[in-house]
């Protein structure tokens, strides 16, 4: 059997029993292929390599300088594929099975100051056609209730149909969790769904696909697309006065729990409203405030800059 046919084989598992978001599939199916092609070159396969061939291939990207976050991705997508061929008998051994990866250090997320965020509205504010309507809905969601981006750009007008001021969010592993709604979004959201109809895809099969989704497009998912949204908050960032390297969805969304955890917010509200799983995720946002406090002392304090050796 291929390793093409090994993979798509192990893919079909991990949508039917474990239910991955496409997302987490098309990661996968990457980092595989990328190792099939790297044993292919040292004469192997990933049906009959051994420990030794995915240890020189797991070493090599170290030698290109790959980041530690994806090289343990990479060994991720390597267990559970050498899992899945264990289990189905493909495989007797796991070669796998004993491979380490690099430590990972935890790196603090990036976020927007408040004022940052401010701009941000300010400049979306100025665009009262129907994509800048859009636009500044989107952006109200996103910063009202920290959703992760595929979470924001595939909400059905279903989710919206609350009386109590929340949105409901599917997220990861198909959970849901309900979301509160700034009073500013619930105004955006209301003007949105007024112009909306005007940007519905031409053609029966195109609207068939958009017209469940609360931001329809010509897309084959039938919704604003992950890439069309980051790209038009790049562009929101350079009419702010911004660099677009430091504006994304998910800095939004690390701003939003960053800016929650500053003015007081407990963990585990914070962590529900995220949609975390485990609160140890969450805690890295007390982290940033504790960071952010050090930083605003070592600049404002007269005092802070005196070494031990100037005493």
């Amino acid at each position: 059997m291929t390793d093409r046919r090994l993979i798509q084989n192990f893919l079909d598992m991990m949508s039917a029993e474990r239910g991955s978001a496409p997302n987490t599939l098309a990661a996968y199916e990457r980092d595989l292929n990328d190792l099939s092609v790297d044993l292919t070159r040292n004469g192997a396969s990933l049906l009959a390599s051994q420990t030794e061939h995915l240890e020189a291939v797991l070493a090599g990207l170290a030698a290109q300088g790959l980041a530690p976050s994806t090289s343990a991705r990479k060994l991720s997508a390597l267990k559970q594929f050498y899992l899945f061929l264990q289990t189905d008998n493909i495989r007797k051994d796991n070669p796998a099975h004993n491979l380490r990866g690099p430590k990972k250090r935890r790196s603090l997320p990036k976020y927007l100051s408040e004022a940052e965020v401010d701009a941000l509205f300010a400049a979306a504010e100025t665009d009262t056609s129907p994509k800048g309507i859009r636009l500044l809905c989107l952006l109200e969601i996103l910063y009202a209730g920290g959703l992760r981006v595929h979470e924001l750009v595939s909400l059905t007008t279903s989710h919206i149909k609350r009386r109590d001021g929340c949105i409901i969010i599917k997220g990861k592993g198909g959970k849901e969790r309900l979301v509160p709604m700034t009073q500013a979004a619930l105004r955006a959201v209301k003007a949105w769904m007024l112009v909306r109809k005007s940007t519905f895809p031409q053609g029966a099969e195109a609207l068939a696909r958009a017209e469940t989704y609360l931001f329809p497009s010509r897309s084959k998912s039938g919704h604003l697309t992950r890439e069309r949204f980051a790209q038009m908050l790049k562009d929101l960032a350079v009419q702010a006065g911004l660099m677009p390297s430091k504006v994304s969805p998910h800095v939004l969304r690390h701003a939003f729990a960053t800016h929650l955890v500053e003015n007081g917010a407990d963990l585990r509200s914070v962590q529900i409203m995220l949609g975390h799983a485990n609160i140890t995720t969450t805690e890295i946002y007390t982290a940033v405030t504790q960071e952010r406090l050090r930083s605003v002392y070592q600049d404002a304090h007269p005092l802070s800059h005196i070494t031990t050796d100037s005493v």
